[in-house]
C-alpha cells in the first residue's frame, strides 16, 4: 500500500466520504437544537441557573468526543444525575455541587479502570428490552407538560412536525427530516406572529463561554463527607445509563464500541465539566438516538458538533433560537420515542411465544423506570428479578437417579444438573439413607459443582450414611467441580 493510500485510509470519514460529512454536521446541529430546552428544564430540576446546564451539556459532548469509546453517541446534561446531585445543591450551595461532580468524575475513572464495564454482560436481553421501551415512555411523557395548558395553535403545529418527519424523507434524505421540520415550524410561528411557547421562553441562554475554575468550597474532609455519597449516587447513576446506551447504540448500528473506554471517558467528561462549572451529566438517550436512528450519524463529529453549534446557537444565534416554538421540539421528540420504543416486543405473537418470566422481567424493568423516572434503579430492578426467575428455573434441573446392584451391595446414585444453592437444597432429601446397601456411590459426571452450599450437601449427605455405618464415594466430578469439592469438603459445616 502507498504512503497516500495508508494515510487516507487513517483519515476519518467524514473527511474522506462528503455524503457522510454532511450527515454528521447536520446531525450534530439538529441534537444542539434539541439540546437546549432539554438542558434548560434539567437545569432548573437541578435548582441552578439555566447556563450552568447549558455549558454542562458543551463540554460533556466535546469533551466525550474525543475521550468516549462509543462513537455518535451524545453525552450532557441529563435528568438523571440532575435528580441526584438537586438535594446537595438546595442544602449546600452551588460550590459543593461543582465539586460532587468533579469527584464523581474521579470515581468514574476509578470504576471504569476497575472494569465496571464488564458487568454489562450480565444484563439480560429481557432486562434491556424493558430498557429501551420505558425509555420511550418516558422522552414521551417528559413532552405531555409542553402540550398540557398550552394555546390551541401548539396541537396543529406538533401534528405538522410530525407529518414533516413522516412523510419528508420520502421526497430526499439530503437534510435530516428533524431538521426541516424545525426550521419550517419556526418561519411559520414568527412570519405569522403564532403565539405559542418557545425556548426563549424556559430561560435565558448565555452569552458567553464558561471560564475553568476550582469549586468555591473548603477543600477539608468536612467537605469530602458531604460531598461523597451524592458524587458515587452520580457516578453509578452515570455509568449505568451511558453503558446500557452504548449497548443500545452497539446494536442499532451493528458496531462494538469499547465499555471499559466510555467508562473512564464519562469520568474525564465530568471532571472537565465540574471544572468549567458544569452540572455534570452522562450520555443521553434521547439525542443520542435523534443522532443515530433519526440522523443516521456514525461518527464523532456529529457528538462533537452537537456541542461545538450548542454553545454557538446560544452564543451567536440566540435571538433566533430563542424563537423555535416548543411545539417543533416536542414533534421531534416524540417521534424518537416511536422510533425508540420496541413494538415487536409487545406484539401478541411475541407474547405467546416468550417465557411468562421474561415477560415479567420485561414489565417489572418498565414499571420501576416510569414510576422512579431513574433508568438505573429500574435496569438493577430487572437484572435482579431475572436472576431470580433464572435461578428458580435453573433449581429444578438437577435430577437424581438410583441404580442398585443385583446382589444388593452397593447402590449408584447418577446426579445430572447444575449444582448450586437453589439446586443443592433439595440435593439432601433424595436419598434413601435407611434403606440403602453399605456401599453408595454418587456418580457426579453429568452434573457440575458451583459453589459451597453444593460442597456443604454432599457433605451432609457423606455424614448422613456415615451415622448408619455405611461409606461414600464421589466419582465423576469435572476438574473445577473436583478443585471445589477438594478445597471445602470437610471444612463447611454440614447439617444434620
Amino acid at each position: 500500500m502507498s504512503p497516500a493510500a495508508r494515510l487516507n485510509g487513517l483519515r476519518p470519514d467524514w473527511i474522506r466520504d462528503p455524503k457522510v460529512w454532511r450527515t454528521e454536521v447536520l446531525g450534530g446541529l439538529v441534537v444542539a437544537l434539541a439540546l437546549i430546552p432539554e438542558a434548560i428544564s434539567f437545569s432548573v430540576i437541578a435548582g441552578v441557573d439555566p447556563a450552568i446546564g447549558l455549558f454542562a451539556s458543551f463540554t460533556m459532548a466535546v469533551t466525550i468526543a474525543v475521550v468516549g469509546g462509543r462513537r455518535a453517541m451524545i453525552s450532557a446534561a441529563t435528568g438523571a444525575v440532575a435528580l441526584v446531585i438537586a438535594p446537595l445543591n438546595r442544602e449546600h450551595g452551588f460550590g459543593h455541587l461543582v465539586a460532587a461532580v468533579i469527584l464523581a468524575g474521579v470515581f468514574q475513572v476509578i470504576l471504569g479502570a476497575l472494569g465496571v464495564a464488564k458487568l454489562m454482560r450480565f444484563v439480560p436481553r429481557s432486562v434491556m428490552v424493558g430498557f429501551v421501551n420505558s425509555l420511550a415512555i418516558l422522552i414521551f411523557m417528559a413532552q405531555v407538560p409542553e402540550m398540557s395548558g398550552v394555546p390551541w395553535p401548539v396541537y396543529p403545529l406538533i401534528a405538522a412536525g410530525l407529518a414533516l418527519m413522516v412523510f419528508f424523507p420520502k421526497a430526499t434524505t439530503v437534510v435530516p427530516a428533524p431538521l426541516v421540520s424545525i426550521t419550517i415550524l419556526t418561519v411559520v410561528t414568527v412570519a405569522a406572529g403564532i403565539a405559542v411557547p418557545t425556548v426563549g421562553d424556559k430561560g435565558e441562554l448565555p452569552s458567553s463561554l464558561p471560564v475553568p475554575g476550582l469549586p468555591d468550597v473548603p477543600f477539608t474532609m468536612d467537605t469530602l463527607t458531604t460531598i461523597a455519597p451524592y458524587a458515587f449516587a452520580m457516578a453509578l447513576v452515570g455509568l449505568m445509563e451511558s453503558l446500557m446506551t452504548a449497548k443500545l447504540v452497539d446494536d442499532i448500528t451493528e458496531t462494538h464500541s469499547s465499555k471499559t473506554r466510555e467508562s473512564i471517558g464519562q469520568g474525564i467528561a465530568n471532571i472537565v465539566t465540574g471544572l468549567f462549572g458544569g452540572m455534570g451529566g452522562c450520555a443521553m438517550i434521547g439525542q443520542t438516538m435523534i443522532n443515530v436512528k433519526v440522523s443516521g450519524a456514525r461518527t464523532r463529529l456529529s457528538t462533537f458538533l452537537a456541542g461545538a453549534f450548542l454553545m454557538v446557537l446560544c452564543i451567536v444565534f440566540g435571538p433566533i433560537v430563542s424563537d423555535i416554538p416548543m411545539a417543533a421540539l416536542v414533534a421531534v421528540m416524540v417521534m424518537v420515542s416511536f422510533a425508540t420504543f420496541d413494538w415487536h416486543s409487545v406484539a401478541p405473537k411475541t407474547l405467546k411465544r416468550m417465557p411468562a418470566g421474561e415477560i415479567a422481567v420485561m414489565v417489572i424493568t418498565v414499571a420501576c423506570v416510569v414510576a422512579t423516572h431513574n433508568l438505573a434503579i429500574g435496569v438493577v430492578v430487572g437484572s435482579i428479578t431475572a436472576m431470580v426467575v433464572f435461578a428458580r428455573r435453573v433449581a429444578h434441573l438437577a435430577e437424581v437417579t438410583a441404580v442398585t446392584d443385583p446382589d444388593r451391595t452397593t447402590v449408584v446414585y447418577r446426579v445430572t444438573g447444575e449444582l448450586f444453592f437453589a439446586s443443592s437444597n433439595d440435593l439432601v432429601g433424595r436419598f434413601a439413607y435407611a434403606t440403602d446397601p453399605d456401599r453408595v456411590v454418587i456418580d457426579l459426571s453429568d452434573a457440575h459443582i458451583w459453589d459451597a452450599s453444593s460442597v456443604a450437601a454432599l457433605d451432609t449427605v457423606e455424614t448422613r450414611y456415615a451415622q448408619r455405618g455405611k461409606t461414600v464415594e464421589i466419582t465423576g466430578l469435572n476438574e473445577p467441580s473436583a478443585h471445589l469439592h477438594k478445597r471445602l469438603s470437610g471444612e463447611l459445616s454440614a447439617g444434620h
